[in-house]
């Protein structure tokens, strides 16, 4: 049982360090770096934990919080406890903050439970705000594309999303540059405020670059927001030397196992680390760096288990430059 709410009151200076960046043209503005919840913010995370990942984010001027309708576990765990969050710490900073959450992949037994239909979107919003309990999400993301439903099925979707008032904006995510071309000339038919695309992106995993996303992106004048920004802690200290008994290799295998760590990839994350040594960061603060280095990138969605972590990933705002030497150089690493 939880023990009675007590007072939480923000730090009075939480916007003063944090860089916030224009969502491509439009008026929203996110934080550099926000949280995302898809791990640590399932039932099988304390809630005393989950709390003082939010205390310490948003007093230090995250903003951003991201969530998906099956982020767990078990599906709709995160969204159950952000808005337990919500109703006894954030009451009176809701208009402070951007929630965001997704629709796409698994969610619920039987035909109607995933994929991209206006019948699964539009219903699956409506079980997340009561998860949430919250009349309305800022950002409403397809989680990723349906290729068996009409793409004007699925972006009518997210225009009566808006349309009804319980999104404000929406989103994609893990489109590539030509479908989410395609699907931007529709909803901007359909006058809804699309503004984001949410992708995996990080020194080793250069998809984004390929597909056409990125150079899209900054194309048609839309934000970009990265998850799984230090693929899943191998761009930390954390596995310099072999596997700690905490990480999430060891505890929470289901994106990253100890098959994932072979001696390739920890001499790869080694040199990177001797880089960011002589850049005076950590592995983490440079790899958040590079993705924020040439200004197309929002924002990073960067997950945290300890509050700590979170100020280790702010602390990256403090040198987003590269030299060019420094670039190729990682660019050599990561291609080995």
């Amino acid at each position: 049982m939880l023990k009675p709410t007590a007072p939480y009151t923000p730090d009075i200076h939480r916007y003063d360090l944090m860089t916030y960046n224009r969502c491509g043209d439009s008026g929203l503005k996110l934080p550099a770096v926000s949280l995302g919840f898809w791990h640590n913010f399932g039932d099988i995370t304390p809630f005393e934990q989950m709390k003082s990942l939010v205390f310490t984010a948003f007093d230090n001027g995250i903003t951003h919080f991201d969530l998906a309708n099956n982020y767990g576990p078990e599906y709709g765990a995160a969204e159950k406890n952000c808005g337990l969050l919500l109703a006894k710490y954030f009451k009176h900073y809701r208009d402070e903050l951007v929630i965001s959450t997704k629709a796409g992949y698994d969610m619920w037994p039987g035909p109607y439970g995933d994929l991209g239909s206006r019948k699964y979107l539009l219903a699956s919003l409506d079980q997340s705000l009561q998860r949430l309990g919250l009349d309305y999400v800022d950002i409403f993301y397809h989680h990723h594309p349906d290729p068996e439903t009409p793409l004007e099925e699925t972006m009518g979707a997210l225009a009566q999303a808006v349309h009804s008032g319980k999104a404000l904006y929406v989103g994609l995510s893990n489109y590539d540059g030509p479908t989410m071309e395609k699907a931007a000339a529709i909803l901007a038919e359909l006058h809804v405020p699309f503004i984001i695309n949410q992708n995996k992106y990080n020194i080793f995993d250069r998809s984004i670059e390929r597909n056409g996303l990125k150079d899209t992106a900054v194309k048609l004048h839309k934000g970009l927001i990265i998850f799984s920004p230090l693929e899943q802690g191998l761009l930390t200290n954390r596995y310099l030397n072999g596997i700690p008994a905490d990480s999430r290799i060891a505890h929470d295998p289901r994106f990253l196992n100890d098959s994932s760590l072979t001696d390739k990839l920890h001499k790869q994350v080694v040199d990177l680390n001797n880089l960011a040594a002589e850049r005076g960061q950590t592995l983490a603060e440079m790899s958040l760096a590079w993705l924020l280095h040439d200004g197309k990138v929002t924002s990073v969605l960067a997950g945290a288990s300890k509050p700590q972590q979170i100020l280790d990933n702010i602390g990256a705002l403090k040198n987003t430059h590269f030299s060019d030497e420094e670039l190729k150089i990682i660019d050599e690493i990561a291609a080995r």
